[in-house]
């Protein structure tokens, strides 16, 4: 069985930011085109597009270099829940991201690194402690800032965020595991693979031919740019240490003010910067509060 955690490939720790940053650029354009053509498709013909460009993307970028090796994995269970999670994790987003401004969005699924705090214990058998419980307060205190329920501006399409936030958690935990393990094209592959199966056999069901030539286009782009960006973090996560390249993942807030601004005229709020902010640092205090263990316990173990 071949490691691919082997330090000659994974201790490159600038190589893993630079690609974790290219993947949060990419996904905030794969979500704008997503709102945009919520207002002519339904989700399950977007999410089929999605998928579906995204498994084809990969095996003809990759497969004339990998063959058949690129459906190759040491960790078949964990990838199909992967994808599972992953399918579930878009289906609620970009059914919700129709009512909901990209910022808002965005802000919201930032409390996935504090989801898995809560499942540390159970999934990763880590020692939940008092300062990342209050962390973890402080962020789903500014997830009721930005989405204000019983406010006039609170919408229910703010809980599918939430939802779509708790399972892409789980998916990035799995990722981690099969990521010194398993190739990233071959991860980039599977992430698409049970979300194109089950939505080829839904899509007929909610099928609208696309209007023109530039449907078609922005549909299959979704699959090219989610495909690149998966691949990106896992492709960051074989050159660097998921603790040190997941604070990155916060770049998204500036690529999805940039595209709700410059494709739909949106302007976050005060309130929204405001629940941002507190989201985005208790995540980051979370992975400090990470790495500060892990280089703890590895002096530790030297001593």
């Amino acid at each position: 069985m071949t490691d691919l955690s082997a330090p000659s490939r994974s201790h490159r720790p600038y190589l893993g930011i630079l690609f974790m940053c290219l993947a949060c650029t990419l996904f905030p354009i794969m979500n704008g085109l997503v709102k945009f053509l919520s207002a002519g498709y339904q989700p399950e013909q977007i999410v089929w597009a999605r998928t579906t460009s995204h498994l084809l993307f990969i095996v003809l970028l990759f497969g004339p270099r990998m063959g058949a090796s690129i459906f190759r994995t040491n960790q078949l269970g964990s990838q199909i829940w992967r994808s599972c999670l992953l399918l579930g994790s878009t289906f609620l987003f970009f059914s919700a991201i129709a009512f909901v401004p990209i910022a808002n969005a965005a802000s919201v699924s930032f409390t996935a690194p504090l989801v898995v705090v809560l499942l540390a214990w159970p999934m990763l058998g880590e020692r939940i402690t008092l300062p990342r419980v209050a962390a973890v307060l402080v962020g789903f205190g500014g997830v009721l800032i930005v989405i204000r329920p019983g406010s006039e501006v609170f919408h229910w399409a703010s809980l599918m965020i939430l939802g779509s936030a708790t399972f892409y958690a789980v998916y990035q935990v799995l990722t981690r595991k099969v990521a010194g393990k398993d190739h990233p094209e071959t991860s980039a592959l599977y992430s698409a693979l049970v979300g194109t199966l089950v939505m080829s056999a839904i899509v007929p069901f909610a099928w609208k031919t696309p209007d023109n030539m530039r449907d078609v286009v922005l549909l299959v782009s979704l699959g090219v740019l989610g495909g690149l960006g998966h691949y990106c973090v896992a492709k960051a996560m074989t050159y660097a240490a998921a603790n040190f390249v997941s604070p990155f993942n916060y770049w998204q807030m500036v690529g999805s003010v940039a595209v709700g601004y410059l494709m739909f005229a949106e302007i976050p709020d005060f309130y929204t910067w405001v629940g941002a902010a507190l989201i985005i640092g208790a995540g980051l205090y979370v992975g400090w509060q990470t790495n500060r263990e892990q280089r703890r316990a590895a002096k530790a173990a030297i001593a």
